[in-house]
């Protein structure tokens, strides 16, 4: 029995958050690689809160959590690098109550 990767945006952010693992996708007509922390609601539209660490394969000068509307992101894909939450990242933060949808298990 083989495990099929899922498709579309949401799903592939689903299983990135669960797995721990990175995405890669267009973000302002550059490559980005990001690692998801929660994908929430905002507005009635989702948002995922994801550490940019490579952007057109440069590292930022830091690297902190960033807000991204799905809309704004484009061919999103899995990747198999993994990572880990960054320091500070709280799911339980008021700013995500009553509208996640799946967050990073810290542990």
């Amino acid at each position: 029995m083989s495990l099929e990767e899922p498709t579309g945006p949401v799903p592939t952010l689903l299983a990135a958050i669960v797995r721990r693992n990175c995405v890669t996708a267009t973000y302002n007509r550059g490559t980005v690689t990001l690692a998801p922390h929660i994908l929430y609601t905002r507005h009635d539209e989702l948002h995922v809160d994801a550490v940019a660490l490579e952007r057109d394969g440069k590292a930022p000068r830091e690297l902190k959590l960033g807000t991204y509307r799905l809309t704004g992101l484009g061919d999103i894909a899995p990747s198999e690098r993994p990572f880990y939450p960054i320091e500070g990242f709280d799911p339980a933060a008021e700013r995500y109550q009553g509208t996640t949808l799946l967050a990073v298990d810290r542990a």
